[in-house]
This record gives C-alpha cells, structure tokens and sequence, in this order.
C-alpha cells in the first residue's frame, strides 16, 4: 500500500465517521421526535452507565476475580446517590470519586 492509497483510505474512513455520527443530528435538525422516542431516549444515559459498570465488574479476560471492596463502594455510593438525586452526571461524579479515594485508601493499608 502506498502513501497515497493509505491517504485516501484515511480521508475516506473519517468522512464515513463524520456521516454515520452526525447523520442523524443533521437529518433531525429542526424537528421534533415523538414522545415514545423522548421517553425511550431518557433510558439510554443509565443503561450506558450500567453497561459500563457491568463490563468493568464482569471481566472476561478475568472472569473469578470478584469485586474489590473500592469497586462495591464506588458503586453503593452510586446507588445512593442516584436514588436520592436521580442525576445521571452527579451519580457518575460521586461514584467516581469514592472509587478513587477507597482504592487509594485501601493500597496505603
């Protein structure tokens, strides 16, 4: 493969990105979805986020590891905060952030 062809591929693999992501916001521009596609799209943000601790949690490179005491505390903060807050960027802050102090505090032990 030339310079040339990988050029050409590379312009071409970024237009096609470009479209497949923005398609939808600029074929949408200026309308308004119907009410079941408003209330279906309010799931998405929390089933990312379980599916992103679902992923992290359930390894299957390494599939008997178990969760770290840093891990349960991240998520039962997350829990609790979502329960009481209902904030999707508030739920993934705090979870976030008692992670990271349990995991610090639990290598220092």
């Amino acid at each position: 493969m030339t310079v040339i062809d990988s050029l050409v591929l590379i312009v071409i693999v970024a237009v096609g990105t470009y479209l497949s992501r923005a398609g939808m916001i600029l074929l949408l521009a200026g309308r308004d979805l119907p009410e079941p596609v408003l209330r279906a799209l309010r799931h998405v943000g929390p089933a990312v986020l379980a599916a992103l601790v679902v992923t992290f949690v359930a390894d299957p490179e390494a599939p008997w590891r178990g969760i770290t005491t840093a891990e349960l505390a991240g998520l039962v903060a997350s829990a609790g905060t979502h329960y009481r807050w209902k904030s999707l960027g508030l739920t993934l802050v705090v979870g976030m952030v008692v992670f990271w102090i349990s995991r610090e505090l639990v290598s220092v032990v």
